[in-house]
């Protein structure tokens, strides 16, 4: 995938722009209309990315915008407020609209803002067949009839519908519903829309934005308007909230929302679910608030097992010692030595820090099996629906550190990249929000590649280290995160979250999703264990790695209880943390550790600062202040526990 940070979108080609409440499959539709190769840019003046890709219709070439997901298009978050300048500004050929089926109402609520902006669309009911498992019918035909416009049912995993949404989308039209909220109302909406200037949409639906307190597009209007103008707009609102009561955008919620009942009235049917007794109980007792906790339990032991034992035991022991400890290593030795007779030369490539004998043998044969196997644990929960089960049991648990539900799915997509999921904390609706989870991202909720590797060395441990290590990492998190909560000022948000039903996950939507990380892993790991292993290599032979093992000794060896030799993993596991766990994994299995230093530093690695990619990914998102000060606060807290587990379980004598 080509990254362009700052590119603005291209121009000179018309636009087809994906809209869609989040979790309804919309960016799995770009893909499948646009194919592999896509661009991805800021949308000019933000932090957040845009994906676009070039698509062509009986010899009609078109760009494909694929905007982030939106619950309204009045924004509440940085998100939203990008899609809805993208409408505003763009002035879109079509709106492909990606429904979820299951939920028409909701749906509908952004098709009448669509229909409010003069916008030609498509309406595409994806994810139909969960809806017929839950029972849900909609009669495309009649709600075609109603809308005006073209409704196609898509199943975007199985490429259903595809072809039929591509043909469609040269048919878009504007959709024939119109919502009036009263004289009055009515009355000011005219008003105001007189004063407005031209834009990519309907003056009207700008005038009913502003009515409903949509305060983001006072900029928009101060580079369009002059103040005065601006001000008699402002003035219009006031004047007309003066004769409600209630909010003005409550009152044209509610009218919104009872025009959509009665249309799903019309179309919509409920009969009985085709779904099985058994998938019926699982959706039941995996949000129990009872039942769900040993559902948790029981699937973490799996992961244990299946990434702990088998990927972190027996692959890794496979490629370690047979593939490379037998094979690639020797005669990668053998070769560098014949071609290379240059000492300097055969220490950097084969040598205590050698480019194939530390970081491919540790990014290959170490930490690629433990990542693979994640991975497809990983997918396996992704698509059977049940990572947003637990996001909605545990949000009792995690509003007790101050954090809206939606912090959770963040968490929950840090375990694959620390670096990606602060990226998604922008779907949070405030500052406060946003900071909170990133400082947790960064303290204690370990990337794939990372956690694959401590379930690795926990493998090796007794069932009491494994309860320690996470006893300790949970509590840090939450103390942490509930002082966080007293100190960073604001106030949190409600939490709203559409939950798919539970299914068997898909084997080609598993392996696809595995391919691509694992892809994803050898472009982006890879190169940086390269890098870290030269950075050991140079600071070994300027008889600097020594240096700062001294340095650190009072730190890392009397404090942490641990090996000097750890100190280069701990400095290295800034460049990238699972690259720190990898190297004392090898410890662990060459014996240079004994249980109780592993799991001391396995709390420790797992508390310490964020890798260097995670570093700038906060400081694009948080900016530096916010980095400067996460970083300082981890770094601290990861010594400070390990150094306090390791006294505590000196001197309680714990036998591990």
């Amino acid at each position: 995938m080509e990254c362009h940070k700052t590119e603005k979108i291209i121009s000179g080609i018309q636009r087809v722009v994906l809209v869609g409440n989040p979790n309804v499959g919309k960016s799995v539709i770009f893909g499948l209309l646009t194919g592999r190769y896509v661009t991805v840019s800021n949308y000019p003046g933000t932090t957040v990315e845009i994906a676009q890709g070039n698509i062509t219709i009986d010899g009609k070439k078109l760009l494909v915008i694929d905007t982030p997901g939106v619950n309204n298009l009045i924004p509440m978050s940085e998100d939203e407020k990008v899609t809805r300048d993208i409408l505003l500004s763009e002035r879109p050929f079509a709106v492909i609209q990606v429904a979820d089926s299951k939920n028409l109402k909701r749906t509908l609520m952004i098709t009448l803002q669509l229909a409010e902006m003069g916008l030609p669309i498509v309406l595409d009911l994806n994810m139909e067949d969960e809806a017929m498992d839950r029972g849900v019918r909609i009669d495309k035909d009649g709600l075609r009839e109603l809308l005006g416009v073209d409704v196609v049912g898509t199943v975007a995993p199985r490429r259903k519908g595809i072809k039929e949404l591509r043909e469609s989308i040269l048919r878009a039209a504007v959709p024939r519903i119109r919502v009036t909220y009263g004289d009055l109302i009515e009355e000011y909406i005219g008003r105001i829309t007189s004063l407005l200037p031209e834009s990519g949409i309907s003056g009207r639906s700008i005038a009913v934005m502003i009515l409903s307190g949509d305060e983001s597009l006072r900029s928009w209007l101060k580079l369009r308007l002059p103040d005065e103008v601006i001000d008699e707009i402002e003035r219009l609102r006031d004047e007309c909230q003066v004769h409600y009561p209630r909010p003005l955008g409550s009152i044209i919620h509610d009218t919104r929302y009872r025009y959509v009942e009665d249309i799903t009235g019309e179309v919509l049917t409920r009969v009985q679910p085709s779904r099985g007794r058994l998938g019926i109980f699982l959706e039941r007792v995996t949000m129990d608030p009872l039942w769900g906790l040993p559902v948790f339990l029981a699937v973490l032991y799996l992961l244990y097992q299946f990434v702990g034992v088998f990927g972190a035991g027996t692959l890794v022991d496979f490629f370690e010692n047979i593939i490379f400890g037998r094979y690639l290593n020797p005669m990668a030795t053998k070769l560098v030595t014949l071609l290379l007779p240059v000492p300097f030369l055969q220490d950097m490539l084969v040598g205590e820090y050698g480019v194939v004998t530390v970081a491919l043998t540790y990014s290959i044969a170490i930490v690629l099996p433990i990542t693979a196997t994640f991975f497809i644990a990983f997918s396996i929960l992704e698509d059977s629906g049940y990572l947003p089960r637990l996001a909605i049991m545990s949000n009792r648990v995690f509003n007790l550190i101050g954090l809206n539900g939606k912090a959770i799915l963040p968490m929950i997509l840090g375990l694959g990249c620390g670096t990606m999921a602060v990226m998604t904390t922008r779907i949070l609706e405030t500052r406060r929000d946003r900071i909170i989870a990133t400082f947790l991202l960064a303290l204690a909720v370990p990337c794939s590649a990372q956690l694959g590797v401590i379930l690795g060395m926990l493998g090796s441990l007794s069932l009491k280290a494994t309860v320690i290590w996470a006893g300790v990492v949970l509590g840090v998190l939450f103390v942490s995160g509930f002082l966080a909560s007293m100190v960073v000022p604001g106030e949190k948000t409600e939490f709203f979250l559409e939950i798919p039903p539970i299914r068997m996950p898909g084997l080609s939507n598993v392996l696809i999703k595995t391919v691509g990380r694992i892809e994803w892993y050898l472009k982006e790991a890879v190169p940086l264990f390269i890098l870290g292993t030269l950075v050991l290599f140079f600071l070994d032979k300027l008889t600097l790695l020594g240096v700062i093992e001294r340095g650190a000794a009072p730190l890392v060896q009397k404090f942490l209880g641990l090996p000097g030799k750890t100190t280069g993993f701990f400095l290295l596991g800034f460049l990238r943390r699972d690259y720190g766990a990898a190297g004392l994994f090898s410890m662990a299995s060459a014996g240079e550790l004994t249980p109780l230093q592993s799991l001391v530093s396995l709390v420790t690695i797992t508390l310490f600062v964020p890798c260097l990619a995670n570093f700038f990914m906060i400081i694009k998102e948080r900016g530096m202040k916010v980095a400067a000060a996460v970083t300082a606060i981890v770094f601290f807290l990861a010594f400070l526990v390990g150094g306090l587990l390791n006294f505590a379980l000196r001197g309680l004598d714990v036998s591990l």
